[in-house]
C-alpha cells in the first residue's frame, strides 16, 4: 500500500503542464484589461511566468531565427519586428497584447522614457543590456519627477516590466555586440489613450529628497541624444 501511495504521489508531481505559457500570458493580460488584477499584480505574474518559460521553447515558438534574418540595426536607437504566434488551441488569433522583438547593436539604446495608461514586459533573448528604471512621481508642464529604482546589467532569460504604479520609466543600453528583447505591451488601459514621455535624464535637476526632475523631449531630439551611447 505504501509503495502504491508513493507511486501516485510521484505521478502527481510529474504530471505534464497542459496549459501553454502563451495561453497563460494572454489570460494574465486579459485579467489586467478587465481590471481583475492590479498592474503590480500583473507585473509580478508576468515576470514569474517569464522566469518559468524554457528559453529554447520560446525562441522556437516565435521563430526567432527567422525574425532576425537580415535584421536592420539602426545607427541610432532600436529596431522592432512584429511577432506572430503559431495557432494554438485555447489561444485567440488576436491576443490581448501587442508582441514584438526589439533589437539593437552595441551602445545603442531604447531611449529613456516614461508611460501613461499602458503596461509592458521585456524578456532578454540575446545579449546583455544595462537597465535603468525609475518611478514616475508626476508630470508637470514639460517635465517629469522621477525616483531611481533599478540600475543593473541584465542578460539572457532575465526580464523587467513597467506600469503606471511601478518602475514606470525605463532605459536599456546594449552592452554586447547585439541584444534582443521579447516585448509584450498592453495599451490604452482603463479606456484611456496611452502616452510615452521621452526624458532628458542627463539634464536632471536633483531634488532635496534624492528624486530628479527631468525635461520631456520630442522623440527626434531624444533619439539624437540617447540613441547612441557616448557617455562612458
Amino acid at each position: 500500500m505504501s509503495s502504491l501511495f508513493q507511486t501516485h504521489a510521484i505521478g502527481k508531481h510529474i504530471l505534464p503542464i497542459t496549459k501553454h505559457w502563451a495561453i497563460e500570458l494572454n489570460d494574465y493580460c486579459n485579467d489586467l484589461r478587465k481590471s481583475a488584477i492590479s498592474v503590480t499584480e500583473w507585473q509580478s505574474q508576468i515576470e514569474s511566468l517569464f522566469d518559468s518559460i524554457p528559453l529554447d521553447d520560446l525562441l522556437k515558438f516565435i521563430d526567432f531565427e527567422q525574425l532576425v534574418k537580415s535584421f536592420d540595426y539602426p545607427d541610432l536607437g532600436v529596431n522592432t519586428r512584429k511577432v506572430t504566434f503559431p495557432k494554438l488551441d485555447g489561444l485567440p488569433e488576436r491576443t490581448a497584447f501587442v508582441k514584438k522583438i526589439f533589437g539593437m547593436k552595441k551602445d545603442r539604446a531604447i531611449i529613456p522614457h516614461g508611460h501613461a495608461n499602458m503596461s509592458s514586459a521585456h524578456l532578454v533573448l540575446k545579449g546583455e543590456m544595462r537597465l535603468r528604471h525609475y518611478d514616475n512621481l508626476g508630470v508637470e508642464d514639460y517635465s517629469m519627477l522621477i525616483k531611481p529604482t533599478i540600475d543593473k546589467t541584465i542578460g539572457i532569460g532575465e526580464s523587467s516590466s513597467i506600469s503606471d504604479e511601478k518602475d514606470n520609466v525605463h532605459w536599456f543600453i546594449a552592452e554586447s555586440e547585439t541584444a534582443f528583447t521579447f516585448d509584450i505591451i498592453i495599451l490604452d488601459l482603463d479606456d484611456k489613450p496611452y502616452n510615452i514621455y521621452n526624458l532628458d535624464i542627463y539634464a536632471k535637476e536633483n531634488q532635496h529628497d534624492g528624486n530628479f526632475r527631468v525635461p520631456i523631449l520630442d522623440v527626434d531630439t531624444a533619439l539624437k541624444k540617447y540613441g547612441k551611447e557616448s557617455h562612458h
